[in-house]
């Protein structure tokens, strides 16, 4: 927990406890560390690789002579989650219980750690799921929670860490820093012949995820695009610089970037529409995953891409002139796959649920529940109150805890609604049957001639035969002495594609090299919308993110690997005045198995931004940007080497 040798700058070296922030801040003024410099590797080049991996799903073969070969190297950098709420961690221990109070993505997880860790019995270590102000896969990994628990351990006294913004960057985790080299072969029809990536990515200091990190963006563009041959191989290399972890995507926007941004290369270098030639490679509904070995579902990407062209006006758009003088137009096109839930040949995915409803009707969801501030809560309501027919407002949830929720896994891989919300979706419709039960037994009646619905049990062909559903429950107990409540377990056996297609406009600054986006248009692939506003919102979100990505956020360190950001001063996020208008076009279908046929959002959303964006930039001054963000510096350079005059 506390390191003797510091890996890098941030990294946990002392602790320093106090009643009160002014005394723990002038006590930890007077701790004196004594360093001895050792020699530091703050590039992938200097550093030394500790995982190697080689994924191909074919030999290769011979090449037809026309066929054209293009290879591109992208690369893009350290992000920062920028939730707006920061790391922090509240524990304390009593009575040999220890019970820790975490804004994290999963309980069972922290515990399972914390318990490991400190040789606990798990019915000791009790972790609850508070309330928190966004993630972005920041808070997935348990870095807090060690160190609070042993600290409240030790005291016997409660004890809350809450990092700054500044300690947020250094001290926890951030998106790696990758480089990513693709090389693909395209035949005369358009068709992509062969896929080969080779990625070097930046564990910073320790190694934490950054091996799963590396070897899930290889799994990622077969989800997208067709092509008979695909290999991916690569290395993760521990450096001295800040710690590398998962991020929003897990892999899926890093790759896509890259892939992305080269295919606009090809289609420069094959004189092919960009659109075009993406429509002739995407994968179709149906399409098996070589990769994986699993169907992708009623994957509607090429609709995605179609539609978006169509309303974004792309044919008219792309062969418009750039102008002349000092700004410059130009758009840009990029798609991006995710999936929906961890199933695979190694990984069972389930979801186990309670619910209840009491003497008024009124319902409580019982589910290890992980709201980030996506809205997950309310799409349960949602999917609660739809099964039986009643209001949202008479559900209640909450979020998980160790000594009363059922197991989950918790909230990654986009299988919240999904997975979890099928889950629920199931528990619903096991509670409505349980009350059709009850008051079969109350009506002394069939449950087949029994019909549940806005709040009522009525027999049919009986119009004034039948209860509400609070007389069922309060029926069941006086009568019966029994109980409305259900524990079910959803078990998922399919994980299907879920899909974005971006659109860009941008305005780009000759002079200056400054980039505005001024029109962009997000298209997804979501199966059932259950709250389409919240829907658009997350778009929106994910959206601000990528421009982010793609312009202005980096982590940027000096020679001596310190990150010069120090917070939001200096880590430039896109903020609501340079902000476009985002349109969002959702493409609903009922053809996978997600709650309605609902699919996942909150990550692929994220996918394409940033490509897109710098594709735009590129087609507007006829560069070939690929070092992320395309800063004003990085603008300006490459214009240099096209000697674009003003």
């Amino acid at each position: 927990m506390l390191a003797a040798t510091a890996r890098h700058v941030g990294d946990r070296v002392a602790v320093v406890v106090a009643t009160t922030r002014a005394a723990a801040k002038r006590a930890a003024r007077l701790v004196a560390v004594e360093y001895e410099l050792l020699p530091a590797a703050l590039s992938v080049e200097s550093g030394e690789v500790v995982h190697r991996f080689d994924h191909a799903t074919t030999a290769h073969a011979a090449l037809p002579p026309d066929a054209l070969v293009t290879e591109t190297t992208v690369g893009t950098q350290r992000l920062h989650h920028a939730a707006l709420e920061p790391h922090m961690c509240l524990a304390e221990y009593a009575n040999g219980t220890l019970t820790v109070h975490t804004p994290c993505q999963s309980v069972y997880g922290a515990r399972t750690v914390v318990a490991e860790l400190f040789e606990l019995s798990y019915n000791r270590v009790r972790m609850i799921k508070v309330p928190m102000g966004g993630s972005f896969g920041g808070k997935q990994e348990f870095i807090l929670e060690p160190l609070v628990s042993f600290l409240a351990m030790r005291l016997g006294r409660p004890v809350k860490l809450v990092l700054d913004r500044e300690e947020c960057i250094t001290a926890t985790m951030v998106r790696p820093a990758q480089r990513s080299t693709v090389r693909t072969v395209l035949a005369a029809d358009g068709a992509l012949l062969d896929i080969q990536v080779h990625t070097v990515l930046d564990a910073g200091g320790y190694v934490t995820s950054s091996l799963d990190y590396a070897e899930a963006m290889a799994h990622k563009l077969t989800r997208l695009y067709r092509t008979p041959r695909y290999g991916h191989s690569g290395e993760v290399v521990v450096t001295n610089t800040p710690v590398a972890g998962g991020m929003r995507g897990w892999g899926a926007p890093d790759i896509a970037t890259c892939m992305e941004i080269h295919l606009d290369h090809v289609a420069r270098a094959s004189g092919c529409d960009p659109v075009a030639l993406r429509m002739a490679n995407l994968v179709a509904p149906g399409a098996i995953d070589p990769v994986s070995g699993m169907s992708l579902g009623d994957a509607r990407v090429q609709q995605c891409l179609q539609q978006g062209a169509e309303l974004f006006r792309w044919a008219e758009r792309v062969n418009a002139p750039a102008g002349e003088g000092r700004y410059r137009r130009g758009v840009g096109v990029a798609c991006g796959g995710h999936k929906n839930g961890m199933l695979s040949a190694e990984f069972p995915e389930s979801s186990t649920v309670t619910l209840k409803m009491n003497e008024d009707g009124s319902v409580q969801l019982v589910a290890s529940l992980h709201e980030v501030g996506a809205g997950t809560s309310t799409t349960m309501k949602v999917l609660v109150a739809e099964e039986l027919g009643i209001d949202p407002e008479l559900v209640t949830v909450g979020e998980a805890d160790t000594n009363s929720t059922p197991f989950d896994f918790g909230c990654f891989g986009s299988r919240m609604t999904y997975v979890v919300g099928a889950g629920v979706r199931l528990g619903a419709q096991r509670l409505r049957e349980r009350v059709v039960q009850a008051a079969a037994e109350l009506l002394e009646a069939s449950p087949d001639d029994l019909h549940a619905d806005l709040g009522h049990v009525q027999v049919a062909g009986a119009p004034g035969r039948g209860l509400t559903y609070a007389q069922v429950v309060q029926g069941t107990r006086m009568r019966f002495g029994g109980d409305i409540i259900v524990t079910s377990t959803y078990q998922s056996d399919s994980n299907p594609g879920s899909y974005s297609v971006q659109f860009a406009e941008v305005e780009v600054d000759v002079l200056t090299g400054l980039v505005q986006v001024t029109d962009f248009l997000a298209v997804v692939d979501i199966g059932t919308a259950i709250n389409p506003l919240m829907v658009e919102g997350q778009c929106r979100g994910a959206v601000q993110a990528g421009i982010g990505s793609a312009l202005c956020e980096e982590i940027v360190l000096d020679d001596a690997g310190r990150p010069l950001d120090g917070g939001f001063k200096n880590y430039h996020l896109v903020n609501s005045a340079t902000m476009p208008r985002v349109d969002v076009l959702l493409i609903e279908h009922d053809g996978d198995q997600g709650p309605y046929g609902a699919k996942s959002v909150g990550e692929v959303a994220f996918v394409p931004t940033a490509a897109a964006v710098v594709n735009a930039v590129n087609q507007a001054l006829g560069t070939e940007i690929t070092e992320l963000p395309a800063s004003p510096e990085r603008v300006l350079a490459a214009l240099a080497t096209v000697g674009a005059p003003l």
